[in-house]
């Protein structure tokens, strides 16, 4: 779990509270209630938190006791939030580091990064209602409901919905490296 993960990473390095929300810049108020798991980090925050532990964000979902059958229900789902304009994601699969597997839903002009950015993965999107925007390399793809892409995300990518009407995606990526 997050929660827990964080705290074993913090102490890894033999950090206080205060002291990781300082290098963070972060609240420590907020890392008590990640570390307690009673909120959800924004994926502005878990880059932060990488970034001092100099480490892929993934290394934050790693769970080295992942269990091998994974039961994933609405509503009980990890979300990783993203500041307003932005998507939301919730985790369907657990941390065990060889597949993240994410459900998004995009409201009209919401984009899942200011700018196109890559990672060392392969990605899969498959659009279940609306329509999304994948750019890649400044290649814009236009998919509809049912249509699917997959590409190498070490080229620069993002995800937009420019239509009037809420879009919802899976995405798949291996390794997991958000």
């Amino acid at each position: 779990m997050l929660s827990e993960r964080l705290r074993e990473l913090r102490m890894r390095h033999g950090l206080t509270l205060r002291e990781l929300a300082a290098k963070a810049e972060v609240s420590p108020a907020l890392l008590s209630q990640l570390e307690n798991g009673v909120t959800d980090p924004s994926l502005a925050t878990l880059r932060k938190l990488a970034t001092v532990f100099k480490a892929e964000v993934s290394t934050l979902f790693s769970e080295p006791n992942a269990p091998l059958v994974h039961l994933s229900r609405p509503g009980e789902r990890m979300q990783l939030t993203a500041p307003t304009g932005e998507i939301t994601y919730e985790r369907l699969t657990p941390g065990r580091g060889d597949l993240e597997v994410l459900r998004a839903t995009m409201q009209p002009g919401d984009v899942s990064s200011a700018e196109p950015r890559g990672h060392e993965s392969t990605e899969c999107i498959v659009v279940l209602e609306g329509e999304v925007v994948v750019e890649v390399s400044g290649e814009r793809h236009v998919l509809a409901t049912g249509e699917a892409l997959t590409f190498d995300s070490r080229l620069e990518h993002r995800f937009c919905n420019e239509s009037p009407k809420v879009s919802v995606y899976l995405l798949a990526v291996t390794p997991p490296v958000p």
